[in-house]
């Protein structure tokens, strides 16, 4: 087996196609990941959400990352990895076109409001539905995938 890294277009491809990501956002040095439905267009990863932890602590530190993956098996898969900076699509007129983009783009999935806006019941009661648009401005792009060696004779460690 041998890894090679991804270009920009393969990486976005990927992406694309498998849709679910993790994102990864930290707040006073805590890390927290959660999986979510993000859609790439242009130099941007578009998601939904309601207001809970990942939003607030995004709202005080807007650094990301994200982690998507396709895995077949243990020696054929690829992930991509983005850095970046969250971007909050309020729901005012400046926003509008943005935000009909981001409702455009995640539409055309299926089911494309879950997880993000169903009912969740927390230990203190139920969360608001409050929806909310955001968007994930790519600073950095890294993919990987395996590809078959011709030459196995340094296939172990």
């Amino acid at each position: 087996m041998l890894i090679r890294e991804m270009g920009w277009q393969s990486s976005m491809a990927l992406a694309t196609r498998v849709g679910l990501g993790r994102l990864a956002c930290s707040h006073e040095g805590q890390p927290y990941i959660t999986p979510m439905f993000l859609v790439p267009q242009g130099n941007h990863l578009y998601s939904f959400s309601t207001v809970g932890r990942k939003i607030r602590w995004l709202r005080q530190n807007p650094l990301v990352c994200v982690e998507f993956e396709e895995i077949v098996s243990s020696n054929d898969w690829a992930t991509v990895i983005v850095t970046g900076r969250y971007e909050e699509l309020l729901d005012i007129p400046e926003h509008r076109e943005i935000r009909d983009t981001a409702y455009h783009l995640l539409s055309s999935r299926p089911e494309w409001w879950q997880p993000g806006y169903v009912k969740t019941e927390l230990e203190n009661g139920v969360r608001d539905l409050e929806p909310l648009y955001f968007r994930i401005r790519i600073d950095e792009i890294t993919g990987h995938r395996t590809v078959k060696d011709a030459d196995t004779s340094n296939s172990t460690p």
